[in-house]
């Protein structure tokens, strides 16, 4: 199985590569380093920070109480009457339950913390995207490929890095190297 994967990847680069006479221009951006430069992503990223921070702190709170009610109840389990009991458990239950709501409200997958976030950097997103899109149109290029994410590069010549030129079209200054 994994010879005949090995093979598509094989034949499948092979076609992309020797199968047109026309040279393919390409390079590529680093948009990690394109969002640090850019003073509106660190602001939005600071804001997160911050919110994320102060979410965590009211889970912190609410998980001391939750550990409080069940310490307390703990010390005093074998003193109390079956149905008191029964309610101290019912009480540290329903405790528990806020805890995990307020969790999944503000950290969950659906979460305030992602639709902030979303908010927040999906604009600057779009401005880079943009950016690359038209550096790619001005210089005719076929591919822009992006260091920074899911594509793996193991060797990149940096005459091919263009992250400073999209950059430039962003309006921001990059002092050289």
């Amino acid at each position: 199985m994994k010879n005949l994967k090995y093979f598509t990847a094989v034949i499948v680069f092979s076609f992309l590569f020797f199968s047109t006479a026309q040279a393919q221009r390409f390079s590529y951006v680093d948009t990690e380093y394109i969002l640090e430069k850019m003073p509106e992503y660190r602001s939005a990223q600071k804001q997160l920070d911050n919110l994320a921070k102060q979410w965590k702190d009211e889970v912190k709170i609410k998980m001391q109480e939750v550990e409080k009610l069940y310490n307390n109840y703990k010390a005093e389990q074998v003193l109390l009457p079956e149905d008191v009991r029964k309610k101290k458990e019912e009480s540290i239950l329903k405790k528990e339950d806020e805890l995990n709501k307020l969790k999944q409200q503000k950290f969950g997958k659906e979460g305030e913390l992602f639709k902030k976030r979303k908010e927040l950097i999906k604009p600057i997103q779009d401005k880079v995207f943009d950016a690359v899109q038209k550096l790619a149109q001005d210089e005719g290029l076929d591919f822009i490929f992006d260091k920074a994410g899911a594509v793996t590069m193991l060797y990149v010549n940096a005459k091919y890095d263009r992250s400073d030129e999209v950059l430039d079209i962003l309006g921001i200054e990059v002092k050289k190297k």
